[in-house]
């Protein structure tokens, strides 16, 4: 095994499962493995939340469902997005929930579900304000209508997505709940009803109890990351994912030495480079080190000098001892000290979720 790894912490995601799971009930938790678990594998991460109390699981595609399927693992699974037509028969044989929010998409779920002799329980997605996908509000009726109308189809959810839920002064959730809500109202009146309603997202569900309802869509928080600033201590997210890897080797060079392509950086006095076996091809950016990028080694931080190359990136150790072989770690503690997904995000001016998602799948995952 290649000497750069991801240590993936199972207890750490059974220990967030239950710290979210007690603050949203008595709504449901549904955990969002998509994206192989935000890079940290679909299907240990599926099993260590249903074993801790998620009823239900989240995925964005079909094949990510049928993944998790063959696997054995029988919770609940939502599909995120309405799949395409010809992919209704797939989701119908798994048993996968999709989202609907089309016409089109309704009458294929129908057609597959008659087809392959099943019911497909499907969630009607409502564009309160995000403007990505959705049905708008005012057709929401008629869709629900269209669903109702069709045998083989159960309107098994009505739901939202929120677009700043992650800042809690901002007022457009409230203006988005508000208009779901009036969907929901609506709906009532005609005579449709669903078996249950869900809108939050991880910041949502933790700092909003309004927008729980019957179930909560839980990503970010289940690997142990905080979804929005300030958040309050009591609960105690633990972070899922280390990213470690091994000096590979070890040189001097002397003040005005350039290192790596382009000889972008170059040395101030004598001291000593360490080579890293981890590159861009494995998720960490080229300009990592002109942007302040750090790593533990020893328990201290270097920097990281020069261009990341596609397989290694070098680090300026000074006069520090170091040798082949020693830990460096990426991302997570070593010592007193730790480098975080949040800090590696405000250094690339990006967020947490692009970090994680963004470890390559070249890197093993080590389970514990």
């Amino acid at each position: 095994m290649r000497p750069t790894w991801a240590d993936i912490d199972l207890e750490a995601i059974k220990h967030n499962v239950r710290e979210i799971t007690q603050v949203v009930s008595p709504a449901s938790l549904c955990a969002v493995v998509k994206a192989d678990g935000y890079g940290h594998g679909a299907i240990p991460v599926a099993r260590a939340a249903v074993s801790a109390g998620a009823k239900w699981l989240a995925v964005a595609l079909v094949e990510e469902g049928i993944v998790l399927r063959e696997a054995g693992i029988e919770a609940p699974i939502l599909l995120l997005s309405d799949p395409r037509p010809r992919e209704m028969v797939q989701v119908a044989e798994y048993g996968l929930r999709p989202a609907v929010y089309s016409g089109e998409g309704i009458a294929a779920a129908a057609a597959a579900a008659t087809q392959v002799d099943k019911e497909i329980y499907v969630h009607l997605k409502i564009d309160t304000g995000m403007r990505r996908v959705g049905v708008e509000p005012d057709l929401a009726i008629t869709l629900a209508q269209a669903i109702s109308e069709k045998s083989s189809l159960i309107l098994d959810g009505l739901w939202t997505h929120c677009a700043v839920a992650d800042s809690p002064s901002n007022p457009f959730t409230a203006t988005q709940l508000a208009r779901f809500d009036d969907v929901v109202k609506e709906m009532r009146t005609q005579g449709i009803s669903s078996n249950m309603l869900h809108a939050a997202n991880s910041a949502l569900a933790i700092n909003n109890q309004d927008g729980r309802f019957d179930l909560v869509r839980c990503g970010l928080a289940i690997y142990g990351l905080s979804p929005l600033e300030g958040i309050d201590a009591t609960l105690n997210l633990r972070p899922a994912m280390k990213v470690r890897s091994e000096v590979s080797y070890v040189k001097t060079i002397e003040a005005g030495e350039g290192v790596s392509y382009g000889l972008s950086w170059a040395a101030q006095q004598s001291t000593r480079i360490a080579t890293v076996p981890m590159g861009y091809a494995d998720g960490l950016r080229r300009d990592a080190g002109h942007r302040g990028g750090e790593v533990l080694i020893g328990g201290k931080r270097h920097p990281i000098v020069g261009n990341v190359t596609m397989d290694q990136f070098l680090v300026d150790c000074g006069e520090n001892e170091v040798a082949s072989g020693d830990e460096v770690v990426i991302l997570g503690p070593q010592g007193d000290d730790q480098i975080s997904a949040a800090e590696w995000a405000e250094i690339f001016e990006t967020i947490t979720y692009e970090i994680i998602c963004g470890i390559e799948s070249r890197i093993p995952r080590r389970y514990s």
